[in-house]
């Protein structure tokens, strides 16, 4: 059997097709993996980074090819699928130039003793990925995790599996496996799996986190979100920001996972916010085919996508929001929905309580700073947000009223991203963190070589019932 993805721009048209991999075979693949990461994690640092060195250059040097290729089953525009794989082959860089800050022992020898800190890899890192951003999303585990010295079997979406298979290729020890939810939950539990990756939606997450759970398995889990951005009564925007901010709602139709998705302005600048912004968006947005290099907005991922969120933005319409059309999708068969802002719809409209996960978005109004405070935390997800201000100290204390694992300032979505700085959310968004040093420990454990002073030769002893004195008590 095989899994085939259709150009979400001409569903007629098959880009291509992969292999299924039966579930019986994941027993197989594990202990391979296994045997596999004995010898991978016993070569020295410094050779595994050359190997994902090489993997990244690999990478740039096939970006074209691999970008349109992405922009065909993913429907994400040609000139973000390039940003894409750039940013893939960047991270891998990145990755080996910190990795050895990270991954490298810790010996401390004073008075208090000898003690030694070595990370260790887990082992085998089950790695499920999905298709919205396959390629730095997968990417964002298998760096990690391969310099740290784990193998990896990688389970990326049947929705986005033929760009991600092509990048796997490149890397050492990478597994790809393809298939649906009894694939996961059978790689997920099995007893060789050290660790599981996953990004996705909250359903997923709550049934991988299970499985691994009944495992004794460690996750990292990136869900979610519902990210507010709140722009405070001093904000002031150029034209430029303004389609930046389109952008960050509707970059990938919005379907991204820290996409700008609650626009809160306050009530008495929410004329001259939505002018400037519909001004913005019709100057920027253009849907249509994703391997046009002037289209900024393609397809979202399928049909029930289309059919989700038009019943959303009908939903919000009848409870009083008033639709504002920002740009049109081309028609044809292809998945294009119309991006759309809904202006003051109530705060229990699933349009703003709920994920959207499209090309919609809405504006809503606030009095007070308090007022908008308990309206942006109000939300089971807390992954991302943003505070929009001409004051930088005034937004940094104001951001840290809000739930959220991160918080951009005056700027919102990729624009706002820095290696540097982990990633992750926080309440139903998930938990562990990618990017930074934070992102590169989750996928080692510290292991512990400890000679206490008083026990060293020339050391005073203790007795042999005794406490250490500092737990004396």
């Amino acid at each position: 059997m095989r899994i085939q993805r259709e150009n979400p721009a001409r569903p007629r048209e098959i880009v291509g097709s992969v292999p299924v991999t039966p579930v019986t075979a994941v027993d197989e693949l594990a202990r391979a993996a296994h045997g596999r990461a004995r010898g991978w994690s016993a070569l020295p640092l410094p050779q595994r980074l050359n190997r994902l060195r090489s993997a990244a250059a690999e990478l740039a040097s096939d970006a074209d090819e691999l970008a349109a290729l992405l922009a065909r089953e993913s429907g994400k525009p040609i000139a973000d699928c390039r940003g894409e794989i750039g940013f893939a082959a960047r991270y891998l860089e990145w990755v080996c130039a910190h990795a050895a800050a990270v991954y490298g022992p810790t010996e401390i020898d004073d008075a208090e003793g000898r003690l030694t800190l070595t990370p260790r890899p887990y082992g085998v890192i089950a790695a499920v990925t999905p298709w919205n951003a396959p390629v730095i999303l997968s990417v964002l585990k298998l760096g990690p995790a391969l310099a740290a010295g784990n193998t990896v079997l990688l389970k990326p979406s049947p929705l986005a599996p033929l760009t991600v298979t092509a990048v796997a290729e490149l890397l050492p020890e990478t597994t790809v496996l393809h298939g649906g939810a009894e694939l996961v939950q059978a790689l997920v539990a099995h007893p060789l799996v050290g660790k599981v990756a996953f990004t996705g939606g909250d359903a997923a997450g709550r049934s991988i986190a299970a499985a691994a759970g009944q495992a004794l398995t460690p996750v990292v889990l990136e869900l979610g979100g519902n990210d507010p951005a709140v722009f405070l009564d001093d904000f002031a925007l150029t034209a430029d920001d303004y389609e930046r901010l389109v952008l960050a709602s509707f970059a990938t139709s919005g379907q991204v996972c820290m996409a700008a998705k609650r626009l809160y302005v306050p009530q008495h600048r929410a004329e001259e916010f939505l002018d400037a912004y519909v001004a913005a968006a019709q100057r920027i947005l253009r849907i249509g085919d994703p391997c046009e290099d002037d289209v900024t907005m393609g397809p979202v991922v399928n049909r029930v996508a289309v059919e989700r969120i038009s019943a959303l933005v009908r939903d919000a319409a009848a409870r009083g929001g008033e639709v504002v059309t920002l740009a049109r999708g081309p028609g044809g068969d292809g998945y294009f929905a119309d991006a759309v802002l809904v202006r003051t719809p109530p705060d229990d409209t699933p349009l703003v309580s709920t994920e959207q996960f499209g090309p919609s978005v809405p504006l809503l109004t606030y009095r007070t700073e308090d007022e908008v405070v308990f309206r942006a935390n109000d939300s089971v997800l807390g992954l991302g947000a943003s505070v929009w201000s001409a004051d930088e100290d005034r937004a940094f204390r104001f951001a840290a009223r809000l739930e959220a694992g991160f918080t951009f300032v005056n700027t919102h979505n990729r624009t706002g991203m820095s290696l540097r700085a982990p990633f992750g959310g926080i309440k139903r968004s998930g938990f562990g963190r990618e990017y930074a040093e934070e992102g590169l420990r989750e996928y080692v454990q510290t292991t512990v070589t400890h000679a206490p002073g008083v026990f060293r030769p020339g050391g005073a002893g203790l007795p042999a019932r005794a406490y250490p004195a500092a737990q004396s008590s």
